[in-house]
């Protein structure tokens, strides 16, 4: 956020560290007028605070004395294979640092609801929020709300506030089309997940992106719902309605149910259609045909989301959050050159 920003939104804490190059408790310890802060930081924060038009909280005051080494995790969608491995990686990452976490999965994104989960865990004193969104609501509930603690997104788009740690699902889109576009392949369609998921969106952005870049005008998106049964359905559709030579596929789950509906179909993988598909789940290496797929780091994003949480809790000036990791495409035999 800046002076030059939307002034709708409510400045935090965390607002006023980011644009003074401080952490959080140095901006406390100004609001609490406490010694030990350098002249020249101390200005840099209250012009930071003028600029901002910053009104503190008695939550933020009282930050520079909070500690209760536990961290409050709050899990927005399904608890499909990436999300439940960052969810693991992050609890190892904490433990390791000598943090408990105390995690929350609301039942759905809507802004009362998730504004509710997260206040029983202020509730319990945790020094920091961690947020994995799905949706792109469960980011906007955040806006305009001073949690009192640090806040750390694991999100694919670069939106609301906080920190973000995250991965590139728009590049890794992009390397799963080249790969198809490098085999010849001209016609390939896409089954996109859920409307409003984030890493749904970005990977469309991405296969239109490397699309339109090679001249090609693509289909129009199948949507679905990251299951087995939606890959299923939407293959039996295109088989009904003449088939691409290829598909990227959202995910690996839809991926395997359109396997199926294309060998029900008497459609040989990749022989008449190369397939590719996104995360590189455990199975996807003993589909029939084994599966080529984008691999992504959700060892590496959970402990990113950690060292975030470690940098906005330290007691010094701030320091950038992690960079973006990039998904890896994974070649194996389901993709032919044409």
């Amino acid at each position: 956020m800046s002076a030059t920003g939307d002034r709708n939104r409510v400045a935090t804490i965390f607002d006023v560290a980011r644009l003074a190059g401080v952490s959080h408790q140095t901006v406390s310890r100004v609001l609490n007028d406490l010694p030990n802060v350098r002249p020249a930081t101390r200005e840099r924060v209250q012009n930071a605070i003028t600029q901002l038009r910053y009104v503190p909280s008695q939550a933020a005051r009282a930050l520079v004395t909070r500690r209760s080494r536990t961290i409050g995790l709050v899990a927005t969608g399904l608890p499909d294979y990436g999300p439940s491995s960052v969810v693991l990686n992050f609890n190892e990452s904490a433990r390791d640092a000598g943090y408990a976490v105390i995690a929350t999965n609301p039942a759905d994104a809507a802004p009362a609801t998730l504004r509710s989960a997260t206040e029983m865990l202020i509730r319990q004193n945790v020094e920091a929020v961690v947020l994995l969104a799905a949706e792109r609501a469960a980011l906007d509930a955040f806006d305009g709300w001073e949690l009192g603690v640090p806040l750390v997104s694991i999100a694919s788009e670069s939106r609301g506030r906080g920190i973000r740690v995250t991965l590139d699902q728009h590049q890794g889109a992009r390397t799963a089309v080249s790969h198809l576009l490098e085999l010849g392949h001209r016609d390939i369609a896409h089954i996109a997940g859920p409307d409003g998921s984030m890493d749904a969106e970005e990977r469309l952005r991405g296969w239109r992106d490397s699309l339109a870049e090679a001249g090609i005008a693509g289909r129009e998106p199948e949507r679905g719902d990251w299951s087995p049964e939606a890959g299923y359905r939407i293959g039996a559709e295109l088989v009904g309605v003449g088939m691409p030579g290829a598909v990227f596929v959202a995910n690996d789950q839809m991926a395997l149910g359109l396997l199926h509906a294309l060998t029900d179909a008497g459609l040989r993988v990749p022989d008449d259609v190369s397939v590719v598909g996104f995360d590189d789940i455990p199975e996807a290496a003993h589909f029939s045909p084994p599966l080529t797929t984008v691999r992504q780091d959700f060892v590496g994003l959970g402990r990113d989301a950690m060292a975030a949480v470690l940098t906005q809790l330290q007691d010094e000036e701030a320091t950038a959050p992690p960079p973006t990791r990039v998904p890896r495409l994974i070649v194996r035999a389901s993709t032919r050159r044409v």
